[in-house]
């Protein structure tokens, strides 16, 4: 069933709807939640949590790209669980490590951001659209989907190393873009 069809069943509030979703993107949703959480239990119930918030939110909401729509909800759960799980601790986790080296040029809360979340999010798509191919996967591999480094890496048949220079080159041009842009850091 295509997207078109899986969103009309959402807005006749059709129960196929949800059935459809599991089957076409449960594998991806559990992919983008695994790679957070590193807990299947965590992960199945942030994705079964992610079909009860498409359901509440189609309609009003009419998604471009259900696959996005959905691997957002699912990712902005996952992150929500991951930092309810890890208030009381601070390790090297992974989503830690993806935090802390995104911290380097996303400015944080407070921080003096001279723009809101909206106008940001914007900069940051125009700048991902901006570089090449290669490039935005593996920034969106890394960043948005969570994958590991030596994942990364022998998908690319390249060493962790060189993947992680061209990150924080990757970083680096971040920062100078949304300084350029006018975002406080």
């Amino acid at each position: 069933m295509d997207d078109l069809e899986i969103i009309g069943l959402y807005w006749a509030r059709d129960q196929l709807a949800i059935t459809e979703s599991e089957k076409k993107y449960g594998g991806l949703c559990g992919g983008i939640a695994m790679n957070i959480l590193r807990s299947r239990e965590d992960a199945e119930e942030c994705v079964n949590d992610t079909w009860g918030r498409a359901w509440d939110s189609i309609p009003p909401r009419r998604p471009d790209s259900l696959a996005a729509y959905l691997g957002r909800i699912v990712r902005n759960l996952s992150l929500n669980r991951w930092r309810k799980n890890n208030a009381a601790r601070r390790g090297g986790g992974t989503m830690e490590l993806l935090l802390s080296e995104l911290g380097e040029c996303l400015p944080g809360p407070g921080e003096g951001v001279l723009c809101g979340e909206e106008r940001l999010s914007g900069i940051i798509a125009a700048w991902l659209e901006g570089l090449a191919p290669g490039d935005r996967t593996l920034f969106l591999r890394r960043y948005w989907y969570g994958d590991p480094l030596g994942f990364l890496a022998r998908a690319r048949g390249t060493t962790e190393n060189h993947l992680a220079v061209r990150l924080h080159r990757l970083r680096k041009r971040l920062r100078e873009h949304l300084e350029q842009e006018g975002v406080g850091i």
